[in-house]
């Protein structure tokens, strides 16, 4: 009898360890069909860009977002060798004309400082330009802090504020300097000191070449641009104030160079997303504007060989598809956007937090900067270099001077976008032949190297020759790598 209660203990234990196994068996397979159903529904209602999404808060967002690449322990060097010497030039004058935008007149007036030095002349104080487009009547003084711009270069050459009077009267030699030249072509301009006491340079933009330069030359550019060219105090204290507010609504910002202005849309003759009316405001303006050169332009090559800058809509897109927050905190660094709020609120549909400087300063803090357009472009140059990051919607020279500042102190994040790649890109979702997760995925990886980690200064494409290899190449104020950054022992891709 004990034997066989012992046998119908084993039986039930068999059949208890066979019910359980079966039970899980079926458990799993509810779960793996219950698994496959939710699959199934994303693929069928797969992510799409909406402008309805919720908010992500700046804390819950992907901090990569707002990470700057490893800078390799790169820093800023301008200190000159110690085979250099100072220019002194006591009785050869340079006098200059600056022209173009802020930006233009600031990289010039840099070159400026290095061709006085190379022809070993004296640097009187440069003239603004007051009749381009923007009209801006504001004097040296009035931008930049002209005693700090004397007294830092000291030691390189000497600088006055304005001609002797008993230079004024003599005759002058007036030259137009060769775009992109070198050593070798100023050398031969110091000719010119046989006969004149004064030379007169009529434009200041693009006179020195990039590359193939002395280093203490190289160098005396950065200190002149970086360290020289400060803003006139009242400049530099309305834009530290701008920065603190902006810091006071968000942790991080980005700063976005938002190149949607009437003049700049004309000038390119970019009309994608436009009516027909505006199209035509735009190439009338263009027709009638005599410096420009060019007055017939097709809108459609334009944007699809990248020459156009992004539209609001496809900025808000390109921050959307990169990972950032709706909530991201957006200054836009720019003029006037053309159609105003009608083009503008298709990027705010997207990211509704978009501030402008007349939204952070007062009236009064403001009053002094009206109708002075360079003046006002300071306050976007110092908001954009101090930004968490910074973003221009089209190349040009305010784009490229802060990119070259801020690789300069430290390679702050900046995403430069490729305008030929996202054209094609969004064409692709216009048509309904993305989805969101592809577009996401293609726009991060065509911009995974263009995001202002540590490089070596870009030549020209190969095989172009001549003069137009000079014009090619990366502006040395864009990337001032290697002459005014040194490097660690830590090895940097070229």
């Amino acid at each position: 009898m004990a034997n066989r209660g012992h046998r119908t203990t084993r039986r039930t234990s068999h059949f208890s360890i066979t019910l359980y196994i079966f039970l899980l068996f079926v458990f799993s397979i509810f779960v793996f069909v219950l698994y496959s159903k939710d699959i199934s529904e994303d693929e069928q209602n797969p992510l799409v860009v909406s402008e309805k999404k919720e908010p992500e808060s700046e804390e819950n967002a992907d901090n990569s977002v707002w990470e700057a690449s490893h800078s390799h322990g790169l820093h800023p060097c301008v200190k000159p060798t110690v085979r250099y010497k100072a220019a002194l030039g006591w009785n050869r004058y340079l006098t200059v004309k600056s022209n173009g935008g802020l930006n233009q007149m600031r990289m010039g007036i840099a070159d400026m400082v290095a061709v006085a030095h190379v022809m070993n002349a004296t640097l009187v104080i440069p003239q603004l330009d007051k009749r381009s487009f923007w009209q801006d009547s504001s004097t040296f003084s009035d931008i930049f802090d002209e005693n700090h711009f004397i007294e830092t270069l000291q030691g390189d050459l000497r600088i006055l504020k304005e001609l002797p009077k008993e230079i004024e009267s003599l005759p002058r030699a007036r030259k137009h300097f060769t775009s992109w030249s070198g050593m070798g072509y100023y050398e031969e301009m110091t000719q010119l000191w046989k006969e004149h006491q004064v030379i007169h340079v009529a434009k200041s933009d693009s006179r020195l070449a990039n590359n193939e330069l002395p280093l203490d030359i190289q160098r005396l550019r950065c200190r002149a641009l970086y360290n020289a060219l400060r803003f006139s105090p009242p400049i530099e204290r309305l834009g530290k104030k701008l920065v603190d507010r902006l810091r006071t609504r968000a942790n991080r910002y980005v700063a976005l160079h938002l190149r949607y202005e009437k003049d700049m849309l004309s000038f390119t003759g970019c009309t994608y997303g436009l009516t027909e009316v505006e199209a035509e405001e735009l190439r009338m303006m263009r027709e009638n504007t005599n410096h420009w050169k060019i007055k017939v332009i097709n809108s459609t090559e334009q944007r699809i060989d990248g020459f156009c800058p992004l539209t609001p809509k496809e900025v808000g897109l390109f921050l959307q598809a990169l990972g950032y927050p709706l909530s991201t905190l957006i200054y836009i660094a720019a003029g006037e956007i053309y159609g105003g709020n009608t083009h503008l609120s298709e990027l705010t549909s997207r990211f509704p937090n978009v501030i402008f400087k007349e939204m952070l300063a007062t009236p009064e803090e403001l009053r002094g900067f009206a109708n002075h357009a360079s003046q006002t472009a300071a306050l976007d140059y110092l908001i954009s270099v101090e930004s968490d990051v910074f973003i221009p919607s089209h190349s040009g020279n305010m784009a490229r001077a802060v990119e070259g500042h801020r690789r300069f102190l430290g390679h702050r994040k900046t995403i430069t976008p490729d305008r030929k790649g996202l054209v094609e890109i969004f064409d692709k979702l216009e048509a309904g032949q993305l989805e969101g997760p592809s577009f996401s995925h293609l726009v991060k990886h065509l911009h995974k190297n263009r995001q202002g980690a540590p490089r070596k200064r870009a030549g020209a494409p190969p095989g172009v020759k001549g003069r137009a290899r000079s014009r090619l190449e990366e502006p040395f104020y864009q990337n001032p790598y290697p002459e005014c950054i040194c490097s660690s022992k830590t090895r940097v891709r070229k």
